[in-house]
């Protein structure tokens, strides 16, 4: 039962948040549904009326607005057709044989909220968590799929996941899953007709239409979200909710981040990292723990959702959750990723998965603490190696002199794709070509090239330690000096090392 006044939901027997008004919600998208047909319909009709009747009323045809309007009425009704549901496994599948831990709290959670197992579950890279039904025919006759992040079972505890998957059964609880397929065909029928429209006067009423459908299915998602919310916190407590919430809105923006940033590098070089303890690592790095901190706070403070935003601001969700039965956290809370047996094997399937068999199979495993030898150093070197004309006469000691002067620098070496370049563009090449030229010099060195995730990269001897690209940037910004540098060179006897790797010109 839905409290209008207050926006919440009363309880049912129980304990367990009321079903709400699942047949309102149900009626609510097939009248969408309905609406946005009869809708296209009409509009394609009176397209095709318009040259009917100027031929049978006023005897004469205009060709042009009449093609314009039997193809516009044509790209109406074709939208419209459903596409069929083609389900690609977005991971690879999770099995209850092989991950009995795993499965045993996916089991726990689904007699806790009275809801049968999911007939899949897959493991994806994402720090996401999801439910949705495939095949069938706009919800009948489907089946009940799960997907598990890798990245969420790294970065939450066994009783925030616990959290997590009551949340998402309470997906199946309130019926959203039945409903989705009904919205998901209009609005990609929407979509479909926009584009096909696009920039055509036919366009305006679908327009307004998609707008309204949006604001109002998306109110609709966002309200399930709470009743969702709920009974995750009356079956396992708000307190492990709340902290899951916090945990997975401040790591999932940091993940495409470090998915670009620190995986796909290692990936394209050949190699094959262990990927939930990398993100690990990245949360953990100093920069990145302080910028999600300030996501997280940022989000904190924004207040209320957005009308065409699906799910409800943090703030929200979490006071929400704090008016409800707070749960108790056990005294050991062990990791979720503790769940998942042979994580490396996992995670090589998963790649199997997202980049083919073939390519997954030519990845090399690599722990972090090696990537910098084994995946950086060559391709720095070759980027040397092609630029040794270039670089030819210059020391270490030498950078300050080019260092001011990156764009400058990065045009005077060229790039494949520079014709378009900015002037930024142009100096985060120089800097690019300066900083590899420097870090395959000290590695040639004999120093230690480290690649951490989320951490600038470090060449180390000894004590001593210097970061070839940070570096540069500190040459360019001042907060370095020339001095400085030159300094630090002699102190580490590689001045006169080359950048360019050969033999150095002994100038007068």
């Amino acid at each position: 039962m839905h409290d209008v006044e207050t926006g919440h939901d009363t309880a049912a027997p129980g304990g367990a948040p009321a079903r709400v008004s699942l047949a309102g919600r149900a009626a609510l998208a097939v009248a969408l549904f309905i609406g946005f047909y009869l809708l296209a319909v009409l509009v394609a009709g009176v397209l095709v009326f318009i040259p009917y009747a100027e031929w049978t009323v006023a005897h004469r045809l205009h060709i042009q607005l009449a093609f314009g309007c039997l193809v516009a009425a044509g790209v109406i009704l074709w939208s419209l057709v459903p596409r069929p549901d083609r389900f690609e496994p977005p991971g690879p599948r999770l099995d209850p044989a092989t991950q009995p831990a795993l499965f045993a709290l996916i089991r726990e959670v689904a007699a806790a909220t009275g809801q049968p197992l999911p007939a899949e579950v897959y493991l994806i890279p994402e720090v996401n968590a999801w439910v949705s039904s495939r095949g069938g025919f706009l919800g009948f006759g489907s089946r009940r799929v799960m997907g598990l992040g890798l990245s969420l079972l790294s970065i939450v505890t066994v009783s925030q996941l616990r959290a997590v998957l009551a949340h998402e059964f309470g997906h199946y609880y309130g019926g959203d899953i039945r409903v989705g397929p009904w919205i998901y065909k209009t609005r990609a029928a929407i979509g479909r007709t926009l584009v096909g429209l696009a920039g055509s006067v036919v366009q305006r009423p679908f327009w307004w239409y998609g707008r309204l459908f949006l604001r109002v299915t998306h109110a609709v998602s966002r309200r399930q979200e709470f009743v969702a919310d709920e009974l995750a916190a009356r079956t396992v407590g708000a307190q492990p909710l709340i902290a899951g919430l916090r945990a997975i809105h401040g790591a999932a923006g940091a993940f495409a981040v470090y998915w670009d940033s620190e995986v796909v590098p290692v990936l394209k070089g050949g190699f094959r990292p262990p990927l939930a303890e990398g993100f690990a690592a990245f949360l953990a790095a100093p920069a990145v723990a302080t910028a999600v901190q300030r996501h997280l706070e940022a989000a904190l403070a924004a207040g209320q959702s957005d009308p065409y935003d699906t799910h409800p601001a943090l703030a929200e969700r979490i006071a929400a959750a704090q008016r409800l039965p707070p749960g108790r956290v056990p005294a050991e809370d062990p990791p979720a990723l503790s769940l998942l047996a042979g994580a490396a094997a996992c995670e090589h399937q998963m790649l199997r998965s997202l980049a083919g068999a073939a390519h997954a199979r030519s990845l090399q495993p690599v722990a972090w603490a090696a990537t910098g030898a084994q995946v950086f150093v060559p391709r720095w070197s070759a980027v040397a190696e092609q630029h040794r004309a270039d670089l030819a006469d210059m020391t270490l000691a030498d950078l300050p002199q080019v260092a001011g002067r990156r764009a400058a620098f990065g045009r005077h070496v060229g790039h494949p794709e520079g014709r378009g370049f900015t002037e930024d563009e142009w100096a985060a090449w120089g800097g690019y070509v300066l900083g590899a030229a420097l870090a395959s010099t000290l590695a040639g060195a004999g120093w230690e090239v480290q690649a951490l995730p989320g951490v600038p990269v470090e060449c180390r001897r000894g004590e001593t330690g210097i970061a070839p690209f940070s570096t540069l940037d500190h040459l360019t910004d001042g907060t370095l000096s020339a001095a400085a540098w030159q300094a630090q060179c002699a102190a580490a006897e590689i001045g006169a090392l080359p950048l360019s790797g050969g033999p150095v010109t002994v100038r007068a």
